[in-house]
């Protein structure tokens, strides 16, 4: 008795047109008390029309320029989908013979049709105000509505023009919320989008990082780099990946691979000179070193490592006077690059302080020596 009572009173307030929130409000406390409830389809139809005058009603204040929150209009929109693919739920169950006739299918699913551009719209509106929760709900819900049974007649599959541009959406809101579990969600789709696609390698590479998934983060970058080797995001952080696990192998395997795409590019003939640096191949790093300098001689880096791979090799032999000549010869050539290195970052004197100290001292150059001695003393 209860219950046809409220029934009866949202259907007179439907009927009205005043109370409108009243009996969308006793409907969703119906389905919400009583687990029974939520197999009665009068209920959901009648908490739709609550929903659907309202939002005909506002929408009738934003056509006429009165003021009005054009987010509910939106809101209002989902909340009509929302309804009707939980009554489809109920509609299309099995009865007891185990046979699908659903009632109001084909009436809610073209009905439906007519709004769900405004999923689209909305989702855009919400996005701008960096709402960004909202917006991933409206963008995946007006991609629920390609695949889902309800919508099957529909056919957005072959008519819509738009569903991976707005999984892109959809996937960028859920990256800008660090949501991987969301990002994962409309990826596939998103992938078609083919002017972003690379940006959605990227938030799929970021999703798994999110998740702790080393094996598909790297896998996820690799597969950036070699479709999009241009692309800024994907070799760096590879770099970064490849060098915080000390996989210098394969940081060395990805330097060659991105210098066969440009070999005049200095950020990568610089990851080379590193890796090659970290692994002590030190002629190999002076010639990449050289090659850097050749194309740009203000990268500060290139000095350092060209300098300290020569003077590395030969720090244990400086007491060996069987080699004075072939030490002379290795800090003749490491002298320039560590004196440039100095004028180019003058502040980093931790670094080019004592290899300059050694240079000087082996070559007999008083004036540099006392100079460089006196900084080091100030220290």
């Amino acid at each position: 008795m209860a219950q046809k009572k409220e029934i009866s009173q949202a259907r007179s307030y439907i009927k009205s047109g005043n109370s409108l929130d009243r009996a969308e409000k006793l409907m969703k406390e119906l389905l919400e008390k009583n687990p029974e409830n939520k197999q009665n389809t009068k209920i959901y139809l009648l908490w739709y029309q609550a929903v659907k005058k309202q939002y005909e009603a506002g929408n009738e204040k934003l056509y006429l320029k009165q003021k009005y929150d054009t987010a509910i209009i939106y809101s209002q929109t989902k909340k009509m989908f929302d309804i009707l693919i939980a009554l489809d739920s109920v509609d299309a169950a099995p009865n007891k013979k185990g046979k699908v006739s659903p009632k109001f299918r084909k009436k809610h699913s073209e009905e439906l049709s007519i709004y769900r551009p405004n999923l689209y719209y909305g989702g855009s509106f919400f996005m701008k105000k960096k709402d960004y929760k909202s917006a991933f709900e409206l963008f995946d819900l007006y991609l629920t509505t390609i695949d889902h049974p309800m919508f099957e007649r529909m056919k957005y599959y072959d008519s819509d023009t738009i569903m991976s541009r707005v999984a892109y959406l959809a996937t960028y809101c859920a990256y800008a919320m660090n949501d991987a579990e969301r990002i994962l969600k409309r990826s596939s789709l998103a992938l078609g989008d083919t002017a972003n696609a690379r940006y959605v390698i990227q938030y799929l590479a970021e999703a798994y990082k999110l998740l702790g998934d080393e094996r598909k983060y790297e896998e996820t970058l690799n597969m950036g780099f070699d479709k999009y080797p241009d692309f800024n995001y994907f070799f760096p952080h590879l770099m970064d990946f490849y060098n915080s696990k000390e996989m210098l192998t394969e940081a060395l395997a990805l330097t060659e691979k991105a210098l066969k795409f440009d070999d005049k590019n200095i950020l990568y003939l610089y990851a080379k000179s590193s890796t090659l640096f970290a692994m002590e191949r030190y002629t190999d790093c002076i010639k990449t070193c050289d090659k850097i300098i050749s194309i740009c001689d203000t990268i500060a880096p290139a000095y350092y490592h060209a300098g300290m791979s020569y003077l590395i090799p030969v720090q244990y032999m400086e007491q060996d006077k069987e080699n004075k000549s072939y030490l002379k010869s290795v800090y003749e050539k490491a002298l320039p690059y560590m004196e440039k290195y100095r004028k180019l970052v003058p502040k980093e004197q931790k670094k080019w302080a004592m290899p300059l100290y050694r240079i000087y001292l082996n070559l007999n150059m008083g004036k540099e020596f006392e100079e460089i001695d006196r900084l080091l003393n100030k220290r």
